[in-house]
């Protein structure tokens, strides 16, 4: 037969409650005189009258019968000592200000203090004296039928306090807290609310895990990453499951329930300090400007416009040629009623179609250009290199040119580190872009010189990033579909290394970029060690309560076309200059002849409108020597010097 016990109805609480409040204002009276009953009694029934009526009222207000008493917890508590203080200081303003109370001196100050105390003690006692018998009873009942799963909580403070109290109280809960994590609280012997606090050594990982713990529950999060991955890989280690409380504002009802535990992100173990920009300057320099952003349904482009929507310009011009992502994009800004604060246009339109783009900068005369559209999958355009080219190197060429003829203050170009010692299309396609940007800017600046013109002319900058993770087709996404439908999880190759930054990361870098660069820089990012992809999708797999190779399985299907072990983010010829920022450098890099590059480069387009590839990919290899494809098709294909 199963445990069940029925909620006792607010009703009868809240008349057992006013039972007790008459009761302890009888016995505050007892005390107070002595047991004397003739001074007990007189006057009382107009005492109780009053402390009923009064009470009732607060009770009702306060809704202090509402809650399940065998479920008591500090919330209640708290409501019922507010409850009997306006009570204890009413009785006291009565006294004082209602000539009638001073027959008998009813309401003195020492039976008001004795009151509140007995009152208190006995109407919080009850409730746990209810909780206790509950709980002792549902134990008795359910016996060894529901083993609880041991858990322990990082976070000894009060937020990891109140996850304890709410998992341990929960009805017919799973989960039993076992003791807390913390270095700061952590000593011998020391109890927190019952249970001991451990350190975050592996030692103590490791003696809990012998002690039957099976889930570590983090309350806080924002430590160091550091810290994070190394309490991470000893609880992995130790096969301790690691999960997440989620914000407090998506709890339901106030309440946490065990189903709204969350895995911990991937994105949260990167194996280095997060970048933090805090420049005014970005402020002053983006409030009320006409800002284009191409590319702004994808995963950096819309991520780019919610960071620039802070700053407060006065038009944020979405383009983009994918109908369906910059419609759900549009709705999501909706949504989120943005549009209140800035004006947000989407824009459907081509890069490569200057038409559509004359059209564009005619319309809105942007003053701030963040180009973010590209093609950048490798496989793909290694087997459409006339696209790629098309798209990254013509697109390119037709936004700078328009900004230039239409007086953009500052183009910032993403690129990426496969464009620095190319192994593939998509990075030669990405570095022309950057050869053409920066020696186009140069030119500019010439020219201006020749003619003794001092106008202002385009600034332009790049910036190269790593792998994104969780961006539109990166490897985390598709590691967990993988997941998600029970394995395999395939990796091209063991060895295999990226660097990796967050999508907010990449973003904030690109907007300080636009605020920092004075023209024809290439900044790059520190961001710190490559990870492997192989101990990446191994970590992923035990985060999910699963062991590789035995649950899911990782299969090595070897390196595709054009791709190579190890991304760089300088070439052998080039050095990096600090900035005022630690995390950002300059990349000094070979500098081109501006006309020499525009002929190279007409021709490439040319050629790549007539979609011959082996010619489109001979001409990328005259622009960029250091262009070495990995895909057998195109290797042999030499030019000669």
């Amino acid at each position: 037969m199963g445990f069940k016990i029925r909620i006792l109805p607010r009703w009868l609480v809240f008349v057992l409650d006013l039972f007790l409040v008459c009761f302890c204002l009888f016995l505050s009276r007892m005390l107070k005189l002595n047991f004397n009953m003739p001074q007990v009694d007189a006057g009382l029934r107009l005492m109780l009258a009053v402390v009923l009526a009064f009470n009732a009222i607060l009770f009702y207000i306060f809704k202090s019968y509402a809650g399940i008493v065998r479920y008591t917890n500090i919330e209640d508590a708290q409501r019922l000592v507010l409850v009997n203080a306006i009570a204890s200081f009413f009785y006291c303003v009565l006294n004082i200000f209602v000539p009638i109370f001073h027959y008998g001196n009813f309401f003195t100050l020492q039976i008001v203090i004795i009151n509140f105390l007995i009152t208190t003690f006995v109407i919080i006692s009850y409730r746990l004296t209810v909780r206790y018998c509950f709980n002792f009873y549902k134990t008795l009942s359910q016996g060894d039928k529901i083993l609880k799963k041991k858990v322990v909580v990082y976070d000894a403070s009060v937020d990891g306090q109140h996850i304890k109290k709410m998992l341990n109280s929960l009805p017919n809960g799973e989960m039993l807290v076992v003791a807390f994590l913390d270095d700061t609280y952590n000593a011998p012997g020391k109890l927190l609310e019952g249970i001991p606090i451990y350190s975050t050594q592996e030692s103590s990982i490791q003696k809990l895990s012998n002690e039957g713990v099976e889930l570590l529950i983090l309350a806080n999060i924002n430590i160091d990453s550091g810290k994070l991955n190394d309490l991470v890989d000893n609880c992995l280690k130790h096969s301790i499951r690691i999960q997440q409380v989620p914000a407090i504002k998506d709890w339901l009802n106030g309440k946490l329930d065990t189903q709204q535990l969350q895995d911990i992100n991937i994105e949260d173990l990167l194996e280095r300090e997060v970048i933090k920009i805090h420049n005014e300057a970005i402020y002053t320099e983006l409030k009320g400007k006409k800002i284009l952003v191409t590319g702004a349904a994808g995963s950096i482009g819309s991520e780019l416009v919610r960071q620039l929507l802070q700053y407060k310009p006065s038009l944020i011009i979405l383009c983009d040629k994918a109908e369906s992502p910059m419609h759900d994009f549009q709705m999501e800004l909706l949504d989120k009623e943005v549009e209140k604060n800035t004006n947000i246009k989407a824009y459907l339109g081509d890069i490569s179609d200057r038409l559509r783009m004359e059209h564009l900068f005619e319309v809105y005369n942007p003053q701030i250009v963040f180009h973010a559209a590209a093609y950048k999958h490798v496989p793909l355009m290694e087997d459409n290199p006339s696209v790629a080219i098309l798209n990254n190197v013509l697109g390119t060429r037709i936004l700078a040119e328009l900004s230039v003829a239409n007086n953009v203050e500052k183009f910032v170009m993403i690129s990426t580190d496969k464009a620095v010692n190319p192994t593939n299309v998509m990075g030669a396609s990405k570095r022309i872009a950057e050869i053409f940007t920066q020696s186009y800017f140069r030119h500019l600046l010439k020219s201006r010189e020749n003619d003794g013109n001092e106008s202002q002319i385009t600034k332009f900058v790049t910036t190269r990033f790593g792998n994104v993770l969780g961006s539109n087709g990166s490897v985390l996404p598709r590691f967990k579909k993988q997941l998600e439908k029970g394995g395999p999880i395939t990796v091209t190759h063991p060895e295999i290394t990226r660097f990796f930054m967050t999508i907010p990361e990449a973003c904030l870098l690109v907007i300080e970029a636009g605020v920092m660069g004075r023209g024809g820089e290439i900044f790059i990012f520190d961001m710190g060690k490559p990870v492997k992809i192989a101990d990446l999708a191994r970590k992923l797999i035990k985060l999910s309560g699963k062991e590789p190779d035995v649950d899911i399985s990782i299969v090595y299907t070897g390196l595709r076309p054009g791709e190579k072990l190890y991304e760089e983010l300088l070439t052998s010829f080039e050095n990096a200059l600090p900035t005022y920022h630690k995390k950002i450098l300059i990349a000094e890099v070979h500098q081109y002849d501006f006309e020499i590059v525009e002929k190279r480069i007409d021709r490439l387009i040319k050629c790549a409108r007539q979609h011959y590839t082996l010619e489109t990919v001979y001409l990328m290899k005259e622009l960029v020597p250091e262009y070495l494809s990995n895909n057998l098709a195109y290797d042999k294909i030499i030019v000669k010097r």
